[in-house]
């Protein structure tokens, strides 16, 4: 019987071991995880800590026994040590302390990443906390039961800050968000930032730009964080500054790697060594727009890079078609979301563009419920292909930008998104949608 192995047991892992299994019922599936929890909604975590989801199983798809009875074994608390390719052996630790050398004919590498944490003075401190996995909400959770829990800093200013932010901000706490950089969510054009800033500002978070952490303050515990021109109050240190593929046992074993560290795949989801796949948060992706490799570690990607790995280690065939990098994130009353590649990232790449910015509404004059809505095109010189859009606004905004992925990695202009048949009923969208207002703009400006 051949074995597939999978070490990781989130998105990307149990992505692969199940279509693996399913592909193939008589393929021995095993997967070793250094978690208590698999298969569960990382991206829920924030709302998991502002109470807005308060049972912890509905962040789980599915529980071990589950995927046992699919036949999937999954093997918890257990740490993957070393991949010997030449012998197609894994070290494992067990959760007894064993260390075991488990043979496969496939492995999947689906490690996932780890947050970013600065080399501070205090970032070990009682009171400082990173967002990944459902210990660590459970861990500030438990700081929050404190009594004297009043002021909450923020380090970073990327989605999971803001929301982040939103969830401290909603439980009581006085909030401040520190950026190093000059704006917040550097993925969208300062522009659009700009609306989401003024909307968190309004919510009473206080958001400090061009900031540098210079050490975290406290004894026992967090009482603050120094910056260079002072020291900001703090009972609680989340640090939301990103985070960097765990792809160190990979590199050990001789795999390549590539943009930012991550292991670098093919449309395959192959490795450099022949039989070890890798997918998820640890694995590079391709970029449809840039058609160069990123590293955008998203839930969805890790899901579909999973179930292609599953797929080609169990004999099938697949290919990843690649990545517009799409992302969708709320902001207290805001939804905002970004597809393809903003102004910045687009120049940096080599692309001359103009851009289109219009701002509408979400339904129909008179109907209940409306509220603004921006929409931000950026488009290539010459060929006038849309090479990514934003859009900010309120309720019944932020899915719009599945339709702009779409324009993205179709390759459209804006006269041809102009002719895009969308829908209409007041509820939904003016007459106009919004998305077409943009693009009929950006003809506009062409004619």
């Amino acid at each position: 019987m051949s074995r597939l192995v999978v070490i990781g047991g989130v998105a990307a892992g149990m992505s692969a071991a199940s279509k693996a299994a399913r592909i193939d019922p008589q393929l021995q599936v095993d997967v070793y995880t250094d978690e208590a929890y698999i298969a569960y909604s990382a991206c829920s975590l924030p709302y998991y800590a502002q109470g807005v989801i308060s049972d912890e199983e509905s962040l789980l798809a599915r529980s071990v026994e589950e995927f046992k009875a699919q036949g999937v074994d999954v093997h918890i608390r257990c740490q993957a040590l070393e991949i010997r390719p030449d012998s197609k052996t894994v070290q494992i630790r067990h959760e007894d302390g064993r260390e075991t050398w488990e043979a496969y004919d496939k492995l999947v590498i689906a490690t996932g990443a780890s947050p970013m944490v600065p080399s501070l003075e205090g970032v070990r401190l009682p009171g400082v906390f990173t967002v990944k996995h459902i210990n660590d909400i459970h861990a500030i959770q438990s700081w929050l039961e404190q009594k004297d829990i009043k002021k909450a800093v923020i380090f970073g200013g990327g989605s999971i800050a803001v929301e982040m932010a939103e969830a401290m901000g909603k439980l009581g706490l006085k909030v401040t968000m520190l950026q190093r950089s000059a704006q917040i969510l550097s993925f969208i054009d300062d522009d659009m930032a700009a609306i989401v800033q003024a909307e968190l500002e309004k919510h009473g978070v206080e958001i400090k730009l061009s900031t540098k952490v210079l050490s975290i303050e406290g004894a026992d515990r967090v009482t603050g964080v120094k910056t260079e021109s002072e020291t900001v109050p703090a009972d609680l240190v989340i640090m939301a500054l990103g985070v960097t593929p765990n792809s160190k046992i990979a590199a050990a074993a001789g795999i390549e790697l590539g943009v930012r560290d991550a292991i670098q795949v093919n449309a395959h989801m192959e490795t450099s060594l022949p039989d070890i796949y890798a997918a998820g948060d640890c694995a590079t992706a391709y970029h449809m727009v840039t058609e160069k490799d990123a590293y955008i570690p998203l839930g969805t990607t890790a899901n579909k890079q999973g179930r292609l790995a599953g797929e080609n280690a169990a004999g099938v065939p697949s290919e990843f078609w690649g990545i517009a990098g799409t992302v969708i994130f709320k902001a207290m009353a805001l939804e905002c979301a970004r597809t393809g590649l903003s102004s910045k990232e687009a120049a940096a790449n080599g692309f001359e563009t103009w851009t289109t910015k219009i701002t509408s509404s979400t339904k129909a004059s008179g109907y209940p419920g409306r509220g603004p809505i921006t929409v931000k095109l950026i488009i290539e010189k010459g060929t006038n292909r849309i090479l990514g859009g934003q859009v900010v606004g309120t309720t019944g905004a932020g899915k719009r930008i599945d339709v702009l992925a779409a324009v993205v990695q179709m390759k459209l202009t804006p006269v041809e998104m102009s002719h895009l048949d969308l829908a209409y009923a007041p509820p939904f969208s003016p007459v106009w949608d919004p998305l077409l207002v943009a693009a009929n703009q950006a003809v506009s400006k062409l004619r």
